[in-house]
């Protein structure tokens, strides 16, 4: 075979194979993005002596920088998003991101007086994206598994899911926004609705 031809050959798969190195995320800059996370969020709001009003705002914060929540509601909205109309992607988008700070601000407390101990990283199917493994000691029985799932664009991480004890927070919720719209005449209109009543 001509030599040439050969390392042509080479020179494409040594490309192919840097391109594919790039789009996988840096474990240890990954694993330090989420550690820096939930540190932030165990020192300045669930351990903070701050009114429940100075935490929400903290977390509101910490909440909007650490998870890519366009990519989450997208995700979690599913098929319906394709047709949505610009104009309920956007409310949507904006329900489901006060919906999470809500919750998750309180739940945060749960935490309060643990700390997450990281067992580094889990390379992932989807692109740009890998897991950080981490487990939280529990007042009974074993430590609560958690795993985050990060996204790395245009040089930023950000969470896009978090997994607990197996369980899959987006995975969750696209199945029950699924089962809703199918479920109900006013479709992505009357879940936003729902989501508001929860708020």
């Amino acid at each position: 075979m001509n030599k040439k031809f050969l390392s042509a050959v080479s020179a494409v798969l040594m490309l192919v194979s840097g391109m594919a190195n790039a789009a996988e995320p840096n474990g240890e800059a990954a694993l330090k993005f989420v550690r820096d996370v939930t540190t932030e969020g165990i020192e300045q709001i669930i351990n903070a002596n701050v009114s429940q009003a100075e935490k929400d705002k903290r977390f509101a914060k910490l909440f909007n920088e650490a998870l890519d929540l366009d990519f989450i509601g997208q995700f979690v909205l599913g098929r319906n998003w394709r047709t949505a109309t610009p104009e309920q992607r956007k409310e949507f988008i904006s329900v489901y991101r006060q919906l999470n700070i809500s919750t998750w601000s309180k739940r945060f407390d749960e935490f309060k007086g643990k700390n997450f101990v990281f067992h580094g990283t889990s390379p992932s199917n989807s692109k740009g994206q890998i897991f950080v493994n981490s487990t939280v000691p529990m007042d009974q029985g074993e430590p609560a598994k958690v795993v985050w799932r990060v996204r790395e664009k245009g040089g930023k991480m950000k969470i896009v899911d978090i997994i607990i004890e197996n369980v899959s927070l987006a995975i969750t919720a696209r199945n029950e926004y699924t089962a809703f719209i199918k479920n109900n005449p006013g479709g992505v209109d009357a879940l936003i609705a729902n989501l508001k009543t929860k708020i």
